[in-house]
């Protein structure tokens, strides 16, 4: 690649800077990522490991000292969940535009707050809902959106892994929000419906594996496996249409993305020994889009396509299924809390 245009330095120099707290397992992608777009600000992680990582000129000694100064007009945040909604609260009466990762809280009553707050300061509030930023999932989103598949049918997402276990919240908090974001933003509702059933078998009260079933309206189907006990990784995708169905399988390079022909009558799949047409997409890194997504939305004043609202519908979603599995709700942060390693 060759070097830089003239503009597009000028636009990198020009851009709003972006604090950051947390640099753990995924806050460190976000570091790499706002560094190479040229708008990294200070950055704050209270374990000494992850300030390793921190180019000395952007250490901050607190999360407090991100929000002091005009030095960066946003932040992400990038922390444990359970931290979500103190920081992001701070971070909204400091006059800063919110990035928060993935779930906004662990609470509706705190998500409402932080969204009520965020219009009546008129600041960007947005959640790392990554999903809605891979280029594969955005082409299938437009395929389903268009009526391309046909009458929508049902839908399911596995979600499976081994490992890594998080202590500070279950399976279903961890990795089925990025579906029902997924879900919640192509289908364009919530769910009439929420069914969750689940196990858990390393620690007790605290769900490895969960399956919950989403009904919408016009009897569209859809449910959600996912588990961190399981021997083999895989992320799939399936929407099934009257005429087309997709499959997702994430991977390599951004993954792949098929289609195969249907013949209902015969139900069979169509076309030469039913080989799938394999659909072309964009190849980019989701959380680079998710970041420009976030600057561009600041500059124009534009609601995110996981704003604060959209986060909250999914957040409903989420306690829905939860309160399904007969749990209570995870554990607030407690008073005097710093965010801890992500």
């Amino acid at each position: 690649m060759g070097r830089p245009g003239a503009w597009a330095i000028i636009f990198a120099m020009t851009r709003p800077l972006v604090a950051l707290a947390g640099v753990g397992a995924w806050g460190r992608h976000h570091l790499r990522n706002l560094r190479s777009m040229g708008c990294l600000g200070p950055v704050y992680d209270p374990s000494e490991e992850a300030r390793s990582l921190i180019p000395v000129e952007h250490r901050a000694a607190s999360f407090e000292d991100l929000l002091c100064g005009d030095g960066a007009e946003s932040i992400v945040i990038a922390t444990p969940a359970r931290t979500h909604y103190r920081l992001a609260l701070a971070a909204l009466l400091a006059g800063k535009h919110v990035l928060v990762e993935k779930p906004l809280t662990l609470r509706v009553s705190e998500a409402e707050e932080l969204v009520r707050l965020a219009d009546e300061r008129q600041r960007v509030l947005m959640v790392g809902h990554i999903t809605l930023f891979h280029p594969a999932l955005t082409k299938l989103r437009s395929l389903v959106q268009t009526g391309a598949l046909g009458t929508l049918r049902y839908l399911y997402a596995n979600r499976l892994n081994l490992g890594t276990v998080r202590e500070e919240e279950d399976i279903l908090w961890s990795f089925a929000p990025h579906d029902v974001a997924w879900l919640v933003c192509t289908l364009g509702q919530t769910p009439r419906r929420v069914d969750a059933v689940g196990g858990s078998y390393l620690r007790p009260g605290r769900a490895d594996v969960t399956i919950t079933h989403l009904e919408f309206e016009a009897g569209v189907k859809a449910h959600i496996f996912v588990s961190w006990l399981h021997p083999t990784k895989e992320h799939r995708l399936v929407v099934i249409g009257s005429d087309l169905m997709a499959v997702f399988e994430d991977g390599k390079d951004g993954g792949r993305l098929d289609l195969f022909r249907v013949d209902s009558a015969r139900l069979e799949r169509a076309g030469p020994a039913g080989i799938p047409d394999t659909v072309e997409f964009a190849r980019a890194e989701p959380l680079r889009l998710e970041l420009e997504h976030f600057l561009d939305c600041q500059r124009t004043g534009e609601e995110p396509r996981s704003g604060g609202r959209h986060g909250l519908a999914v957040l409903r979603v989420l306690a829905e299924a939860h309160q399904q599995l007969g749990r209570a709700q995870p554990a607030l942060p407690r008073e005097g809390d710093s965010p801890d390693h992500a």
